[in-house]
């Protein structure tokens, strides 16, 4: 074999992979592009010709109050997730480099199997946990003291509903990011804590002018994939609250699939899904490009 076909062939190894996967990511995002421009709803799903809408339907989502509503939400929503995800994980991933190996490959496997845990299965759990009568979480306050909690209906709240959803999703997303962090910290080479500890630095200031620094492109990773994860996060809401109580739990995926559920308003459930993207690639396109650049 020639050395310009050697070459050729690892790519042509990859390319059905890589063709494979082009599809299924860039077909779906195209197709909702193009029915977002169009009048598309339950009679142009059945028989087809769709009529070109132009920009009517950003139009009428950018016009509604509703829409602003539940952007603002799904910002807050993100927002304290990732920083929880983060703060969080950031503290797991430094105990775990601190402990013995024996503890931990313990809780290096427990946080294995909480992120292997399949999302409907947890989120199930959690409406266990969180149940009225015969909770878990119920009958611990109570027993600790607090009996306000005495049959509290933690799903008719739209606040305890949000905060319900948020420890869900904190507790999915802290096993990858605290392992993903402590093998970051594992490559700082410890002659930098070393010389850090000799020149009088205490545990804070070795933490944030050796590790942040070092891991600083590695933080900014987890952030972005958590950003992108927590921001389109669909299951756990969808299966615990429907987007309720009184849409104190609707962010920008479920908005966009209960106006195509219900309204059958395929056009302008596919707007919302496009306005989520570019609000996404906005948002996180500069400090891409920072990664990129480092």
């Amino acid at each position: 074999m020639r050395a310009g076909h050697r070459a050729f062939w690892p790519y042509l190894l990859i390319a059905p992979a890589v063709a494979g996967g082009a599809f299924l990511l860039l077909y779906p995002l195209l197709k909702a592009a193009v029915i977002s421009f169009q009048h598309f709803r339950m009679g142009e799903l059945i028989r087809g010709g769709a009529a070109f809408a132009g920009l009517d339907n950003y139009v009428e989502l950018l016009s509604g109050a509703q829409f602003w509503q539940v952007l603002l939400r799904t910002l807050v929503w993100t927002a304290t997730n990732v920083v929880l995800i983060v703060v969080l994980s950031t503290g797991v991933a430094l105990m775990l480099v601190r402990l013995r190996r024996g503890l931990r490959l313990t809780l290096m496997s427990a946080l294995a199997l909480a992120w292997a845990t399949p999302i409907i299965a947890a989120t199930t759990v959690f409406q266990w946990l969180f149940q009225s009568e015969l909770g878990v979480v119920n009958w611990l306050l109570v027993t600790l003291g607090f009996d306000s909690f005495q049959g509290y209906t933690w799903f008719a709240d739209g606040t305890a509903t949000f905060a319900v959803l948020v420890v869900l999703v904190v507790w999915q997303s802290v096993p990858f990011a605290a392992l993903t962090l402590y093998a970051g910290l594992t490559t700082i080479p410890i002659e930098l804590y070393e010389s850090a500890r000799i020149d009088g630095g205490t545990g804070r200031q070795v933490f944030w002018k050796v590790t942040v620094p070092m891991l600083r492109q590695l933080f900014a990773l987890v952030a972005v994939l958590e950003v992108i994860w927590v921001a389109k996060c669909f299951p756990q809401i969808w299966v615990l609250s429907q987007g309720g109580p009184d849409d104190a739990t609707t962010t920008l995926p479920i908005y966009a699939f209960k106006i195509a559920r219900v309204l059958h308003r395929y056009d302008l459930g596919s707007a919302v899904a496009m306005l989520t993207v570019v609000i996404l690639a906005v948002a996180l396109v500069n400090n891409l490009r920072r990664m990129v650049r480092s």
